[in-house]
């Protein structure tokens, strides 16, 4: 078991009160990590610590932080092994997943280094004469990011890389379901250099979360938002800071459609699908919940994709050798029975499946699902698949718009041009052609629309989310003024008259 502390300005404390809470084994119910549980008193040091550390932190060079950014990926990187054991307690991921979080996580921060000269302005024709106009980018302060359990390490280092990188302080919240995980990747910042107080991590218990998050948003200090999670959450987050008129960046939860029309490459698809479905058991933001299939196809395409899935090995993540592991928690667990068990009854064809083993669940997919099935609308964030069968690519467009979320999208065809201008019909941030609708990279603006949510993580876009756009002027001539011929401005004085 570990023992995870608050981390605040210079070091590692205790919760006021000395309150802790824990977070269980989803496979084996033991005790994987007790840490602190955070007051609204803790959660407004943490924002006091990043706000002193900021006037130091926003001037440094953008050289040094780079070389501090830098060396704190290789201390990530380095930590591997430990991040993969903390995944495999806390959430039940599979090594794959977890190391595939610590290599994508190691790069956000060698793209956040190289983005330290990237923060820049621009030099912007005046009517005025004489006057020297241009627009900089400016550090904002602090920044809250609050980062989700089920890419940890990705989602975690991408709360806080961009706005380091520009030049901002930042208070990460932990979630409460993987403490541990978050918790160490600031040692990782602290490892490669980054001072006291740049990095502060609060961890709360669940039933705290609300004054926890109320007290920082409404911190002076901090000046911007961002959050991953639940759109039911997220609503609350921009909420609460809309009251204080804070910006807020917010990656919420999404319902991907995939398109495989008639002309597709099945086997690719079947690759994609089953990735984008079922890589860590289907719980990523950008998972494939829809398989929006063209009937002529529908057939071949589910006994492919039902015979490939069947043989991908299910089991306990402990073991290095499997490719879906647990879920998350017995509710989730649950949740996802519950959807496969209404589709079935209101006519669905389940495809693979099979009872599952505490919170290790085999990938289960449901062939002809329609709209009055919770699965259709629903997110699922599970190891389950909804099969949805259109007569053509109109259809196809429509079904997959007929979503409250527009985070990630993918289309399957041979006929490029045909892919590329449905995708620009998709409602969605992210669109993929030929590709799964899981998939990231730092440089890239990734964000959704509807209710996944708005603003973009990632590259140019993300720095312009955590700095500031100001408009500074330089006179180099005499003013000219309409002042009336009569009005003169006053004699300089002469030096040592009274």
């Amino acid at each position: 078991m570990l023992d995870v502390p608050l981390i605040i300005g210079e070091g590692d404390r205790p919760a006021t009160g000395a309150g802790t809470f824990e977070r269980r084994n989803p496979v084996t119910g033991e005790v994987a990590t007790r840490a602190a549980a955070a007051t609204a008193e803790d959660a407004r040091a943490a924002c006091d610590a990043a706000a002193a550390a900021f006037p130091a932190w926003s001037k440094l060079g953008p050289n040094a932080r780079r070389t501090i950014l830098l060396k704190a990926a290789d201390a990530l990187a380095a930590k591997a092994p430990e991040f993969i054991r903390l995944m495999a307690e806390e959430i039940g991921a599979t090594a794959g997943w977890a190391g595939f979080n610590v290599h994508l996580a190691a790069g956000m921060l060698r793209e956040a280094a190289a983005a330290t000269t990237q923060t820049t302005g621009e030099v912007i024709p005046s009517d005025k004469p004489g006057c020297l106009a241009m627009s900089i980018r400016a550090p904002v302060g602090v920044v809250l990011g609050m980062a989700p359990w089920n890419a940890p390490v990705i989602l975690g280092v991408r709360a806080l890389a961009l706005p380091l990188a520009c030049g901002n302080t930042v208070v990460l919240k932990a979630s409460e379901t993987c403490p541990g995980t978050h918790s160490l990747i600031a040692q990782a910042l602290r490892e490669g250099g980054v001072p006291p107080g740049v990095v502060n991590v609060v961890t709360h218990a669940a039933e705290d979360a609300p004054a926890v998050v109320e007290a920082m948003i409404a911190h002076k200090a901090v000046r911007r938002v961002n959050f991953t999670g639940s759109t039911p959450v997220g609503r609350i987050i921009a909420m609460h800071a809309a009251k204080h008129l804070k910006p807020v960046l917010l990656e919420l939860g999404g319902k991907a459609p995939m398109i495989v029309l008639e002309d597709a490459d099945l086997e690719e698809a079947v690759k994609a699908a089953a990735f984008g479905a079922f890589m860590n058991q289907g719980q990523i933001c950008m998972s494939t919940e829809r398989l929006v299939v063209v009937e002529s196809v529908a057939d071949e395409f589910a006994r492919r994709f039902a015979e490939f899935v069947a043989t991908l090995p299910v089991g306990d993540p402990r073991t290095g050798t499997v490719f879906l592991g647990s879920v998350v928690d017995e509710v989730s667990a649950r949740k996802v029975e519950a959807l496969i068990e209404d589709a079935v009854g209101k006519g669905a064809t389940q495809l693979g499946g099979g009872p599952r083993k505490g919170t290790i669940m085999p990938a289960s997919i449901l062939d002809r699902v329609t709209p009055d099935m919770a699965i259709y609308a629903e997110e699922s964030f599970g190891p389950v698949v909804a099969m949805i069968r259109v007569k053509d690519a109109e259809e196809a467009v429509r079904v997959a718009n007929d979503t409250e979320y527009g985070l990630s999208a993918a289309i399957f065809t041979k006929d490029v041009a045909r892919g590329l201008a449905l995708a620009q019909r998709i409602e969605s941030g992210i669109c993929h052609v030929n590709g799964p609708t899981v998939h990231d990279e730092a440089q890239m603006p990734f964000g959704g629309v509807k209710a996944s949510g708005y603003g973009r993580f990632g590259g140019r876009a993300g720095i312009a989310e955590f700095t500031e756009l100001r408009w500074i002027t330089v006179e180099t001539q005499p003013g000219q003024y309409p002042f009336p011929p009569a009005a003169k401005a006053p004699p300089p004085a002469t030096p040592g008259a009274h």
